[in-house]
């Protein structure tokens, strides 16, 4: 090669060199958050600064809060559309004033302070909630991550859900809860408040990634079903399955430690650590509805199944590895709910002339008793684990509640108190400690599906119920017995209405 041509392949080479420095430094100007504005009452201005080399964003900020019916913070943001995936690792500059100090991100109705949006914020103190005012001037709520200070946050918003999740020493991302929210639009971003008007902050944003995919009506949506177990413990909630299925009410298998759940008429087996599900041999039984259970030594499976001649439920016992099922309630409807600890007998929700009681039977058949005869629906009958007593949801005073009875039917007492939330389908742990259950808000009407609920536990002995977690569910979630053996988690599944070709891993 001529030195000439070799000093222009230098010089050449050189320029790329200076011009990718220039577009690097180009680059740290620019944000993939094109608007930017201080919201509410504001003494001192906010900023963002973003440098391309390490894809890190520095939010500085002021403001008095974002709660109550109005904010006062800086929002970096995009106008976004669809369904979003946003998530975000943020580490605080320094000890702060106020522990209350909040950066997180934000999809929010508008600029006004009073506006409507849902986020999740990470606290000064490590603190780390979904927030979320469902109204223009209405009240901010929260719900609270069961961890302080996660790795990253992310959240999720699919049609009107809003999911949060939050990462723990796994680096798996967990929820948190869902919501549901109608926003008009979908301002998404950066957020911080220095929880005092007098001061600013400075949060450091990093491995920021930002999705969105298609509009889609909520016609054109998709079931997406979740298996979860949730350790009462720690509050922290595992995804064992998710899939664009639909799913229902999981059993917790003891001797293998699997999850024993329902769809589309059958009855499969999972791992409660993850897997690839098992189809459970059935014979003829392929209308399975999800009121199933295993027997006290887990050595057989109950299930409700719809005649093909009536299209009624009934009620049969078939071994735990599959087989033919044996048939043990001769009147239909029958659904299945709890199956007594010695062994011998079922107790399930039936109809009766036109009323729907409590009903227990041999399991070898035979004749039937009615337990309950009030008027209107007795559902959900389970043992306690000394057999002692019988739990189920009542609408008998007008509202759904959850009552005992003595397992003889006598002595039925309401165990729930009257309160914003209509109790269906109670589970005492098998230490006989806890008793967990669903709520919905007690304007709901029925167990509906793709319902905003509350599983909520509380001690069997009597004591307020207390909010475990928040997800879109209902009908399927929790219908029959889910507790592990040790009494330290159950399984439950949880919903979302997605659009069909969308990635949600």
């Amino acid at each position: 090669m001529k030195i000439s041509n070799y000093l222009k392949v230098i010089t050449l080479i050189v320029i790329i060199i200076l011009l990718a420095d220039m577009h690097s430094i180009y680059s740290s100007s620019k944000s993939i958050f094109m608007n930017k504005a201080d919201v509410g009452k504001i003494n001192l201005p906010g900023k963002i600064e973003f440098t391309s080399t390490t894809n890190t964003y520095m939010l500085t900020g002021s403001g008095e809060n974002i709660w109550g019916k109005e904010d006062a913070f800086y929002f970096a943001w995009n106008e976004m559309e669809g369904d979003i995936s946003f998530s975000t690792e943020i580490t605080w500059i320094g000890d702060g004033k106020n522990a209350h100090r909040k950066a997180g991100i934000m999809i929010r109705d508008g600029i006004e302070p009073d506006d409507a949006y849902v986020d999740v914020v990470v606290h000064g103190d490590g603190l780390t909630s979904m927030q979320y005012r469902k109204k223009k001037g209405g009240d901010t709520f929260e719900i609270k991550a069961p961890v302080n200070a996660p790795s990253k946050i992310k959240l999720e918003k699919t049609g009107d859900q809003y999911t949060f999740y939050y990462t723990t020493k796994d680096d798996i991302f967990h929820p948190g809860g869902t919501i549901t929210l109608k926003l008009n639009n979908n301002l998404t971003g950066l957020i911080i408040c220095s929880h005092d008007s007098t001061i600013s902050e400075s949060a450091l944003f990093s491995d920021v990634t930002l999705l969105s995919n298609k509009l889609s009506s909520n016609s054109e949506r998709v079931v997406e079903s979740t298996l979860e177990t949730i350790n009462i413990e720690t509050g922290i909630r595992t995804i064992v399955r998710r899939a664009k299925e639909h799913f229902e009410a999981p059993n917790w298998k003891f001797n293998d430690n699997s999850l024993i759940y329902n769809s589309d008429g059958k009855i499969y087996s999972i791992n409660a650590k993850g897997g690839e599900p098992q189809l459970l041999k059935t014979s003829f039984a392929t209308n399975c509805n999800n009121d199933h259970g295993l027997s006290p030594d887990q050595t057989e499976i109950v299930i409700s199944h719809h005649s093909v001649d009536d299209h009624k439920s009934y009620i049969y016992i078939l071994p735990i590895e599959g087989g033919v099922p044996r048939l043990v309630t001769d009147n239909a409807p029958s659904y299945w709910h709890g199956w007594s600890p010695d062994g011998s007998t079922l107790v399930y929700c039936a109809e009766r002339d036109k009323e729907y009681d409590v009903y227990s039977v041999s399991v070898n058949g035979g004749l039937e008793t009615r337990l309950t005869n009030a008027a209107g629906l007795d559902d959900g009958p389970e043992y306690s684990p000394d057999g002692k007593f019988i739990y189920f949801n009542s609408v008998r005073t007008g509202q759904m509640k959850i009552w005992r009875m003595n397992s003889d039917g006598s002595n039925e007492t309401q165990i729930t108190p009257n309160d914003e939330f209509g109790d269906w389908f109670a589970h005492p742990s098998p230490n006989n400690k806890w008793l967990v259950f669903v709520s919905y808000n007690k304007s709901v009407e029925g167990h509906p599906a793709n319902k905003d609920v509350v599983l909520r536990i509380m001690p069997t002995e009597g004591g307020e119920p207390q909010i475990i977690t928040t997800l879109f569910g209902g009908q399927g979630t929790m219908n029959v017995p889910s507790w592990s053996s040790n009494s330290k988690e159950f399984a439950f599944v949880s919903y979302r209405l997605v659009v069909p070709d969308s990635n949600t891993e």
